[in-house]
């Protein structure tokens, strides 16, 4: 069934509780394993059906964020779904005092008993009302960044769509174009600083209703880490700074000579080579049919899954008006099928997005038949570990979109990889100050980035815009808003994806089995566990980061970039 024909009925709420609550009745007072088990399967059923119409809803909502029917649709589900939280919440409540525990930890691994226990510490009924507000605010910056009209050399862009003026060859349009997409942010700064601020208040208020003294706790219970702690991700940030700051200064000091510039300005950063960054060579439909040439030779089990997103219409590329921006896949739990969303704008980010995504749907479609929903994905630092790795399995067939630049591509992409890790930290490390401070005032806030930057970001110069001076730039990441702490997973998954990167050149085969089995495992495994599943090691072990850094800096140095 191709996506465009999935039905979409708003979920009715009253009947949904009514039968979910006879549902944990019949769970809680089941007489055996076996009638246990089926209220078990029911209650899974009624989940799926709700997380199934809210995803075709935010699909087409995101598609469209002008289209009024999704709209008022998504609106419902900001406000609904802390009702599902908290039924969740309570199935997860008798889930882990049933007397038939033993056997279905047996069937289904602890891993589901260790979400329940985390699910615990993350919800109350007396949270509701907060959850709904912190929802709202979340789309609200979302609209806000969705209805960009950036005004530029008699043209109306996007926040997508400027991304190519922002990389020109010109350095004056580069330059340009930057000041007219910060001119929005700046325009909009009272309203997305606002949104953020009350998201603190709310979050910490939150925490404190369940017994934390601050979101940082409840923000990692969120996230569902088991394995690890804020001192552990403090102690990782660390060896960031002291092993890759150096490397990517170095790096955007062979960046500037590249280029021709005396000091690389923020305008530059994105403007990898003087005769211009590698673009793919053809339209969307010209770069997803080569994607199925690149699936079709990397494994049977990659064919088999981009064939079928690709015949049922399971993605949606190309950047338009009204559109929401960034990418993103998500699973449509009762046709078992991903969906991958993106807004191509002729950069070679369209390349990285559609691997990148595809990494994830191809995890989730391998892993699809488990049969518990928490299992579809595991916890997001390990997610972001199939969608890295992805990026890096795909590059013999990097030549398909670049042709003659594919070896600029490459070195673009490892290097962006290393650079990307410092801004990856500061934006965590930023996420703990904010949390760990609620009171702070939100030109405070701002400055809290601005010394963060400086720390993990040496090399970066406003070129004295007084708005980014003041320490604004954090304002256009999403995650910031709508998933808290979750923007330290990609770090921590770019580690290990550098480990595939590394044992992929050494022996394929082997670093593709241990890729496969980690995403026909899903979510049913601990993020440490799966690491160790994949033959990876954890990026907390000491020396970790630093042993595959040494193996990425003596790739980069043995090319001539200035050939490029």
């Amino acid at each position: 069934m191709k996506f465009e024909e999935y039905q979409y009925t708003r979920p009715q709420m009253d009947t949904l509780k009514s039968d979910f609550a006879t549902l944990l009745q019949d769970f809680q007072q089941a007489a055996s394993l076996e009638v246990a088990n089926t209220a078990f399967e029911k209650i899974y059923a009624l989940r799926q059906e709700f997380s199934t119409m809210y995803n075709i809803c935010y699909i087409r909502h995101s598609i469209n964020t002008k289209d009024e029917f999704y709209e008022a649709e998504n609106n419902f589900f900001d406000q609904n779904s802390p009702t599902i939280t908290d039924l969740s919440n309570q199935f997860y409540k008798l889930l882990l005092k049933t007397p038939y525990r033993n056997e279905l930890e047996q069937k289904w691994g602890k891993q589901l008993f260790v979400i329940a226990e985390l699910s615990q510490k993350s919800f109350k009924p007396t949270i509701l009302e907060d959850l709904k507000t912190e929802n709202k605010l979340s789309s609200d910056y979302s609209k806000i960044k969705a209805g960009a009209k950036i005004e530029f050399e008699g043209k109306e862009y996007n926040l997508s769509s400027i991304i190519p003026m922002e990389t020109a060859e010109n350095r004056t349009t580069r330059q340009a174009a930057s000041l007219a997409k910060w001119a929005f942010f700046e325009e909009n700064a009272p309203k997305i600083e606002e949104i953020f601020h009350k998201q603190v208040q709310v979050r910490h208020q939150i925490a404190q209703k369940l017994g934390y003294q601050n979101f940082v706790e409840l923000g990692y219970a969120r996230m569902q880490r088991s394995d690890y702690d804020a001192k552990m991700v403090a102690n990782f940030r660390k060896q960031i700074q002291e092993q890759i700051v150096p490397l990517a200064s170095k790096l955007y000091q062979r960046q500037a000579k590249r280029i021709g510039v005396d000091k690389l300005k923020f305008y530059d950063e994105n403007f990898s080579f003087a005769s211009g960054n590698p673009k793919p060579k053809g339209s969307p439909s010209w770069i997803v049919n080569h994607a199925k040439t690149m699936y079709a030779d990397l494994s049977p089990e990659t064919k088999d899954f981009f064939d079928f997103m690709n015949d049922n219409n399971l993605m949606d590329l190309e950047n338009k008006n009204g559109k929401a921006t960034g990418g993103y896949c998500t699973f449509i739990d009762q046709h078992k099928a991903p969906y991958i969303f993106s807004n191509f704008n002729g950069t070679s980010g369209d390349i990285d997005v559609l691997t990148h995504e595809a990494g994830h749907a191809f995890q989730v479609y391998s892993s699809r038949d488990i049969g518990l929903s928490e299992y579809n994905w595991p916890t997001y630092e390990a997610c972001e570990i199939h969608s890295m790795s992805m990026e890096f399995f795909t590059w013999p067939w990097m030549h398909l979109f670049f042709e003659e630049d594919v070896d600029k591509y490459k070195f673009a992409h490892l290097s962006s990889a290393v650079c990307f890790l410092p801004y990856g930290v500061a934006v965590d490390e930023f996420q703990h100050v904010v949390y760990e401070n609620p009171t702070m005032s939100i030109a405070e806030r701002n400055q809290a980035w601005r010394t963060i930057e400086q720390k993990y970001l040496p090399h970066r110069d406003y070129d004295g815009h007084s708005f980014l001076e003041k320490g604004t730039f954090w304002q256009r990441q999403s995650h910031i808003f709508a998933s808290p702490f979750y923007y330290i997973d990609y770090t921590l998954a770019q580690i290990c994806a550098f480990q595939f990167w590394k044992k992929d050149q050494e022996n394929h085969a082997a670093a593709w089995n241990d890729y496969l089995r980690l995403c026909k495992v899903g979510g049913s495994q601990s993020f440490l566990d799966l690491v160790n599943l994949a033959k990876l090691k954890s990026p907390f072990e000491d020396g970790c980061v630093a042993s595959v850094v040494g193996a990425v800096e003596q790739w980069l140095d043995k090319v001539d970039d200035s050939v490029f």
